[in-house]
């Protein structure tokens, strides 16, 4: 049996939630701690959650904020959709040229591999005008205690359009916390140029409850949007 029945076949993963009109399949929703093991073998779809939608892309000529997400296996992108429905932000889904593999494993050798040579994924989107929004919600799946290397990528490219822009992180992790990723962003925007930048403490849930996440994403929005 492939591994788009399996996941069919099984009520873990069912986030019964919609991001700019397409579902949302989270695969570590449902699994116990046990078998979650800190997100180590979650399997994704293979194409960053894209095998069976178009890549998120939400733009209108009227909101201040916009949220740019990368999601590998579901979870981040179940909570950018949250976010989504507190705020009338814009959405911005990170796509790489290569998507990552739906085997865990062959992701972390990958990964690995990107880290230790510093040579980040291509991007493959086209990156609307920055500069109008006010905040900036940036999401992302912590990685080996760190950034996720394609919003590390966005972040090198694109990072000096986020001058004077309030900045406001939001991630899934394995249940180790955020580890440098903040500073992590922090560090690329100031080699890249970006000027006063204002930081909300970070939103960090664990990537198998997500689905319970509502209250904490209301009151977390909540902050962010009385320093809009």
């Amino acid at each position: 049996m492939g591994l788009n029945n399996r996941v069919k076949n099984r009520s873990a993963g069912s986030a019964n939630e919609k991001i700019a009109g397409q579902p949302i399949t989270a695969y570590q929703l449902g699994k116990s701690a046990g078998a979650w093991r800190n997100g180590a073998g979650t399997e994704s779809d293979g194409q960053d959650t894209n095998s069976q939608n178009r890549p998120t892309r939400h733009l209108t000529k009227t909101a201040r904020s916009l949220i740019i997400y990368f999601s590998r296996s579901g979870s981040t992108e179940l909570l950018a959709s949250k976010i989504a429905k507190q705020t009338s932000a814009d959405l911005l889904e990170i796509v790489v040229e290569r998507p990552y593999a739906a085997s865990y494993p062959q992701t972390l050798s990958r990964a690995n591999l990107e880290r230790e040579s510093a040579n980040f994924p291509e991007l493959n989107l086209q990156v609307p005008d920055l500069s109008r929004y006010e905040t900036i919600y940036l999401g992302y799946p912590i990685w080996a205690m760190t950034l996720a290397h394609p919003m590390t990528a966005f972040l090198m490219a694109n990072g000096r359009q986020l001058t004077h822009k309030q900045i406001a992180p939001f991630m899934t992790e394995g249940g180790y916390g955020q580890g440098n990723s903040v500073e992590r962003i922090q560090d690329i925007l100031e080699n890249q140029g970006s000027q006063k930048n204002r930081f909300v403490p970070a939103l960090v849930v664990d990537g198998n409850q997500v689905d319970q996440a509502d209250k904490r994403v209301a009151a977390w929005v909540a902050q962010v949007q009385s320093g809009d």
